[in-house]
């Protein structure tokens, strides 16, 4: 069985007085900031659909109403499609769809005329050169794309992706103008060897390296437990919770106004069945959601529970 961690024993003689103070603030000003970030939802369909499949989607997703849960509440899905919002449209909640390279354009034509964002999955921090198979960030631009997702565990365990790396790519991409999503998470063996807070710290510290301090919040954080994703397992409440406050009180070592400001979400088998309650938990500001991203109406249901 997984461990739970707490931190709490640990920070209590931190010498960066700023993450104490941080941590034990007072909850007035902690619940204001909180209402001051914006709820972000991010489909991840890493290699699933083509041209044509995001066509589709889009299309669905754009002209769909909220959850079918409340069509059957008012009796049928034509009734709820009178009464609730277009995902859209929706207002309250920053909604970014991460497509393969392939389909990034066509998303970015798609989603011009609504709220929702397009985001790549991965970039090189190099604007070109001799890196087969890479892409820049003046590429993903010139594309219309707004963000771009860094450090996926995926990334980290098949294409040995390093924080050296990450280092590297996050300046470069805030520099260039898009938006970093970077993910971080423990595997089940991490956690199993009570290491989440070790491995946590590292990856937020190395990978936040190259980034200025004014410009932290300008990136937006997913804490992704590797053991949850694609598995079916999902963290608990609880645990999402206390992984997204070390990461919080880590940036506030550095910056505790960029502590308030970032949003941090989590990530790992997110679906409409515990999106209400894990986005209940304080200090969780969204979800990237993998496999449940691929289908319209769930994907919307998430969006709205974050809402």
């Amino acid at each position: 069985m997984s461990r739970r961690f707490s931190t709490r024993p640990r920070f209590q003689h931190h010498e960066n007085r700023r993450i104490l103070s941080f941590a034990s603030g007072s909850a007035q000003s902690h619940l204001h900031a909180m209402s001051q970030r914006t709820p972000y939802v991010a489909a991840n369909w890493k290699m699933h659909k083509t041209i044509e499949e995001t066509e589709r989607f889009l299309a669905d997703l754009l002209q769909r109403r909220w959850s079918r849960t409340r069509a059957r509440d008012v009796g049928s899905e034509d009734s709820a499609a009178s009464l609730l919002p277009r995902v859209g449209a929706k207002e309250g909640v920053e909604v970014v769809v991460c497509p393969p390279y392939p389909s990034l354009k066509t998303a970015v034509e798609l989603c011009a005329q609504s709220r929702v964002r397009v985001a790549a999955q991965n970039m090189h921090e190099e604007e070109s050169g001799a890196f087969t198979g890479e892409v820049s960030a003046p590429m993903l631009l010139e594309l219309g794309v707004d963000a771009v997702v860094l450090g996926h565990s995926e990334r980290r365990t098949h294409f040995c992706e390093t924080d050296e790396a990450l280092a590297r790519k996050l300046p470069a991409a805030l520099e260039a103008g898009l938006e970093p999503i970077l993910c971080v998470g423990e595997t089940e063996a991490e956690r199993d060897a009570d290491a989440t807070e070790g491995v946590l710290l590292r990856q937020v510290t190395e990978d936040l390296t190259g980034v200025a301090d004014p410009n932290l919040a300008r990136v937006v954080i997913a804490y992704e437990p590797v053991w949850a994703i694609g598995t079916g397992r999902t963290a608990s409440p609880e645990q999402a919770r206390e992984a997204i406050e070390l990461i919080r009180r880590t940036v506030a070592g550095r910056s505790a106004d960029a502590a308030e400001e970032i949003r941090i979400l989590y990530g790992g088998s997110v679906k409409p069945a515990n999106a209400v309650e894990l986005m209940a938990e304080p200090g969780i500001d969204g979800a990237l959601v993998g496999g449940a991203s691929l289908d319209p109406g769930d994907f919307s249901a998430i969006v709205e529970a974050c809402g």
